[in-house]
């Protein structure tokens, strides 16, 4: 384990050219000056190493030092060589078949909304305020009675066609983030994560049913079950057209052909719910402000920004350019959340600053599952979040209440360069 520790200091450590020993002591005296807690901290990570310990263990997490800086989690050396979500992709796709790497990746048609949905965020500009005292970045927050570190959900995509048991897998890494949970079905494993204590606060969502008797059943299995919310996808009302995996005879998806997804959804699907559970409904799916009061109006307590992460209907808005619109038409009633192109923590930003309390991540989370299994997404939660507190830092929010809507700028309101 010690030669171990060397290589890992050899590795990481900026003068590769220095002996592995020297590299590991040169590793060590970044603690000298801390305080006695942290110190204690790191001997104790220190021992657990020694007595053979998994790598993931080796450290301690979020070591707050007297020097001011903040270290995350050191998983092994592999996770934590991709610096960003980016370079995660890429390993996620070198690991799958192509059918599987481009039924992650893929979009609906043409991918114009796919690729809209990224650049919106790249096209939207942060405005930076200095002079405020952001020695302690606070990114917690309750949202419909969950405590959640952070403003980063899992999205509920499934993760079983990525790795088997993808989901399971990928609620341990979300665990171990201290993460919110989203899935599509979750029953099969939560008892079994259970018993080992890695079952992290989760929220289901599925697509809808066919009736209020088997929409009933449903949500009572899951409350019964444990789950924080029960939510419902509202844009699937057939199956897209997805050429990728088309093209790839991947799933059931064929060309131009009518296949109904949940034709007969209505707003009348809350009241179904509502009626057999107290639990938070949350609707996912919406691009408009007409849809966004109509939720409010039929009790949903959340509504979830979305096209499906351009999965479903080719053309439509980006989630980033509906945002606002549909935070104005809730009028604070209830709290309005994103997804769609989230790859970077400043993306995060951008969307808080828009009025969204925070923000669902899909992809990323199946790219880290796919590269290192539940590790990576603990790695891609964890970084997303790092590089948020980073953002709030610099663009002077030291909590999540200080983000304001002139932090950000809109493509529109850009100004001409």
């Amino acid at each position: 384990m010690m030669k171990d520790l060397a290589a890992w200091a050899a590795r990481y450590n900026p003068k590769r050219d220095v002996d592995p020993g020297e590299a590991t002591l040169e590793w060590m005296r970044q603690y000298e000056g801390a305080d006695g807690p942290g110190r204690r901290r790191f001997l104790a990570a220190m021992g657990a190493a020694v007595a053979a310990a998994p790598a993931a263990a080796f450290a301690a997490p979020s070591l707050d030092m007297s020097n001011g800086k903040s270290y995350p989690t050191q998983l092994d050396p592999s996770v934590m060589e991709p610096v960003n979500t980016h370079e995660i992709e890429a390993v996620a796709q070198r690991r799958l078949s192509d059918p599987i790497f481009q039924y992650i990746s893929g979009g609906a048609e043409d991918e114009y909304t796919l690729r809209d949905n990224v650049k919106a965020y790249q096209l939207t500009r942060l405005r930076q305020h200095v002079g405020v005292n952001v020695s302690t970045v606070d990114t917690s927050l309750t949202l419909l009675g969950a405590k959640l570190a952070y403003p980063i959900i899992c999205d509920p995509t499934t993760k079983n066609p990525v790795v088997k048991d993808g989901d399971k897998l990928a609620a341990i890494g979300a665990h171990d983030a201290n993460a919110m949970f989203g899935v599509t079905q979750a029953l099969s494993f939560v008892e079994d994560l259970r018993k080992i204590d890695k079952m992290p606060s989760w929220w289901i969502c599925q697509l809808g049913h066919k009736n209020k008797m088997l929409a009933q059943t449903w949500a009572k299995q899951y409350a019964d079950a444990g789950a924080k919310w029960i939510g419902v996808t509202v844009d699937h009302e057939f199956t897209p057209n997805r050429d990728r995996n088309i093209r790839n005879h991947y799933g059931d998806y064929l060309a131009g052909v009518l296949q109904p997804g949940t034709p007969n959804l209505t707003w009348e699907y809350l009241g179904w719910l509502q009626d057999v559970t107290k639990l938070p409904i949350v609707v996912k799916g919406i691009l408009n402000a007409e849809d966004a009061a109509s939720a409010v109006k039929y009790g949903a307590s959340m509504i979830i920004v979305s096209n499906h992460g351009g999965r479903a209907y080719d053309g439509a808005v980006p989630s980033l350019m509906a945002l606002p619109e549909c935070v104005a038409a809730v009028k604070g009633k209830i709290p309005v959340c994103i997804d769609g192109g989230v790859r970077r923590g400043t993306d995060v930003l951008k969307a808080l600053s828009l009025g969204a309390t925070a923000v669902l991540v899909g992809r990323p989370v199946a790219w880290g599952l796919a590269a290192f299994g539940a590790v990576g997404v603990q790695r891609i939660l964890e970084l997303l979040a790092a590089e948020l507190k980073i953002s709030m830092g610099i663009a002077g929010a030291p909590n999540l209440a200080s983000i304001r809507r002139d932090m950000v700028r809109l493509p529109w309101e850009e100004y001409d360069i």
